[in-house]
């Protein structure tokens, strides 16, 4: 079981959500017409589809992507099927001002590492699983009054050294204990 430090985790944090931040739901345009997926009574996506990154809900799952920078779409498919992020956790960042990346991490700190210790039911830091973020950005902060960031697990390939690279999954992984 690998450990992980707070440190160890800032790093990596940083480096996924430099990548990521400018996502958080960056097309304004989606917010005018963006699409959605179908989804059963409980709110689980029935079909695989491409959504407005707005529509972008916890329990979501997603297959590997590419993506990076700003992000205003996902594909999305029922966790039934293989994947390899699942959003678990949601929270809104509080004030006027879209904070800075410090401020942020602390916030995904404070609230998305215990998430993902009651969501998997082991604690972040002895999990061989990892997270990554969604963040607003200054456009989508400002003009669409976005403060929600999404925390997006994932199984890393052991194979690879940096723990970038996603396993594919089938099922959720809440409650997997690893």
């Amino acid at each position: 079981m690998k450990m992980r430090t707070k440190r160890g985790l800032a790093l990596a944090g940083t480096a996924v959500a430099l990548s990521i931040a400018l996502s958080g739901c960056s097309a304004l345009s989606g917010i005018l017409g963006g699409n959605d997926a179908q989804r059963d009574e409980d709110g689980n996506v029935t079909e695989g589809t491409n959504i407005d990154i707005f529509s972008l809900k916890v329990g979501d799952c997603m297959p590997a992507s590419d993506a990076s920078g700003e992000i205003t779409d996902a594909d999305v498919v029922p966790c039934s099927e293989p994947h390899a992020d699942e959003v678990f956790y949601e929270f809104e960042l509080q004030g006027d001002e879209l904070p800075g990346d410090d401020e942020i991490m602390s916030q995904v700190e404070a609230e998305c590492v215990p998430a993902f210790t009651e969501f998997v039911g082991v604690d972040y830091y002895e999990s061989t699983l990892d997270f990554w973020w969604i963040t607003p950005t200054e456009d989508t902060w400002t003009q669409a009054n976005d403060r929600v960031v999404q925390c997006v697990i994932y199984q890393p390939d052991p194979a690879d050294s940096t723990g970038r690279t996603p396993l594919e999954v089938t099922g959720s992984l809440e409650g997997a204990g690893i």
